[in-house]
């Protein structure tokens, strides 16, 4: 019975080990993935000025390390409306919470919020 209750408590603190931690080892890049979907009366011009300022930040906000984007292509038909996605990396937690509150993200948010109908983001730690 001992053996069977310390064989359980290890399960539950590895598994609580496990949830609770910030970076997978090995992990060297925190992914924040950002889609968005845009309101149906949303000009050409005013997405590509959304576009042009959301990779400005690279340039603007040094604790980016890498940002691509691109529009949807997926023949899957499960985009419910999302038709851009941008993807940002960083090096740390700390460094993606900086960019959150930078002063020019939110002046980005400015920008996009007008003709935004919707968003989705997710973060996460690159695994192999």
């Amino acid at each position: 019975m001992k053996t069977l209750l310390a064989l359980a408590t290890l399960l539950v603190a590895m598994t609580l080990t496990t949830f609770a931690a910030d970076k997978p080892a090995g992990s060297k890049k925190l992914y924040h993935v950002v889609s968005f979907k845009f309101k149906a009366d949303a000009k050409k011009e005013q997405i590509d000025e959304v576009v042009n300022a959301f990779r400005d930040l690279k340039t603007k906000i040094k604790v980016i390390k890498d940002f691509s984007w691109g529009t949807n292509v997926s023949p899957e038909k499960h985009d419910k409306g999302f038709t851009h996605a941008f993807i940002l990396s960083f090096t740390s937690e700390k460094a993606r919470d900086e960019y959150l509150v930078h002063p020019d993200h939110q002046a980005f948010g400015k920008i996009v919020g007008p003709v935004l109908a919707d968003v989705f983001v997710v973060d996460y730690w690159a695994q192999k």
